[in-house]
């Protein structure tokens, strides 16, 4: 996948060669990966099926010596994963309180 940074919004490229702009939410290390969270964002106006609406977890990985965002390798890996956003977000939503 490729990407292009900028503030709090990335570009992404799938493997069907769709542009995807998403939302960063969160970054986590976490059994030694980076993990990187994110919500797609929705023009005002656009229509987007609910199913597409959900959280996004992209894992950091070293190709040909550049990092670049991948998809996880498994359920297991994304549940934990999952968790440890979850866990993240609400520790958060407590401080705050």
């Amino acid at each position: 996948m490729e990407e292009s940074y900028g503030s709090n919004f990335i570009t992404v490229t799938d493997e069907d060669g769709n542009e995807i702009e998403l939302e960063h939410l969160d970054t986590i290390e976490w059994n030694g990966q980076k993990y990187l969270s994110f919500f797609p964002t929705v023009q005002e106006g656009e229509e987007v099926p609910e199913e597409e609406l959900g959280l996004i977890i992209l894992k950091v990985v070293n190709e040909n010596g550049e990092e670049i965002l991948s998809t996880l390798d498994n359920d297991e890996e994304l549940d934990s994963v999952y968790e440890q956003f979850m866990e993240n977000l609400f520790d958060d939503e407590e401080e705050d309180e």
